[in-house]
């Protein structure tokens, strides 16, 4: 076996004969890891030679490298880590103080990249941000009879959305159909979370972050069951909230780009305030959709500044590289 095993070795050249092949020098530019140790290299190859695949600092993988070809540097796509947008919102949100008995859920939407977070469950009562559904939902059957609005909807929709004007509501809510007409709309638009409010109580709808950024889809986004002459209406309305009325996810804005409705209602049953603050703002050149839900809130003022400062984490968690 061992005269076997002779035969078969090749025979070391003599240095005379040696030939060298190449020398390949390459330079690796750390790019990433994550918490397993993993770490992300891209390499690049000075003397016609390939890319150094990434390795792994935990299985001490040695790196290799791809045949050169015609002296032109081999490069491969490096699959960098993600960034963990709700881990960063959650993180942001722990600097946010939140009462004893109160709770606050926020949902926010970049709409150039596609990335969302979101932090806090569970359903919360409307109050008066479900008049952005109430109208969109105005605004959707009006599409289905192929009509448009009447001059007095138009009138309380004018009033109910930049006003708040509760009267307002009170007749779109029942030209709509009450909770029966909210439900069938909200099932087109995709929230799954929401339900009309009992009779004429149309600000206790219960919703949740998730859904309320789903409405704010269907109203800013393009992939719409709304129209874009209907989503331009409703946008602009929006757009021109009283001036007592511009607090909430504007908070989070660098500017006047804004579009938004609030809610606030102190329940007779607790004395405690629902404060919610729905709509687009503009941040460091970004459009982003945000959504914040509160209650158990001892004063109006209390909740303003919690969904205040729940917007502007929920942004922040997008500035942060």
């Amino acid at each position: 076996m061992a005269s076997h095993r002779a035969r078969r070795r090749r025979a070391r050249p003599s240095s005379a004969r040696r030939t060298v092949l190449y020398a390949v020098v390459a330079s690796a530019v750390l790019v990433g890891g994550t918490a397993a140790g993993t770490v992300y290299v891209k390499a690049q190859a000075h003397d016609g030679g390939g890319l150094v695949s990434s390795s792994s600092a935990a299985s001490g993988a040695s790196p290799t490298a791809s045949e050169p070809t015609s002296g032109e540097t081999s490069v491969e796509p490096v699959t960098e880590p993600s960034v963990d947008r709700t881990a960063l919102l959650t993180k942001g949100m722990r600097a946010v103080t939140v009462a004893p008995g109160a709770k606050v859920s926020v949902a926010v939407l970049d709409l150039d990249s596609g990335e969302s977070a979101a932090y806090g469950a569970g359903s919360f009562d409307t109050a008066s941000i479900v008049k952005v559904d109430i109208l969109a939902t105005l605004l959707l059957q009006a599409q289905d009879a192929d009509r448009r609005l009447t001059a007095q909807e138009k009138t309380y929709a004018t009033a109910m959305i930049t006003d708040s004007d509760n009267a307002s509501a009170s007749a779109l809510w029942d030209v709509i159909g009450q909770a029966h007409g909210l439900d069938a709309a909200n099932d087109r638009f995709g929230l799954n979370g929401t339900a009309g409010g009992d009779g004429a109580l149309w600000g206790l709808t219960r919703t949740t972050a998730a859904d309320q950024l789903a409405l704010l889809k269907q109203v800013f986004g393009d992939d719409s069951q709304l129209t874009e002459a209907s989503r331009t209406y409703l946008q602009g309305l929006m757009g021109e909230i009283a001036a007592d009325q511009r607090w909430g996810v504007s908070a989070a804005a660098d500017g006047s780009g804004w579009a938004l409705k609030n809610g606030w209602l102190p329940r007779s049953t607790t004395g405690l305030w629902d404060v919610n603050s729905i709509g687009r703002i503009t941040a460091g050149g970004h459009d982003y959709l945000v959504a914040a839900l509160s209650d158990g809130n001892s004063t109006k003022a209390k909740g303003i500044s919690l969904v205040e400062a729940a917007a502007r984490a929920a942004v922040s968690a997008f500035s942060t590289a």
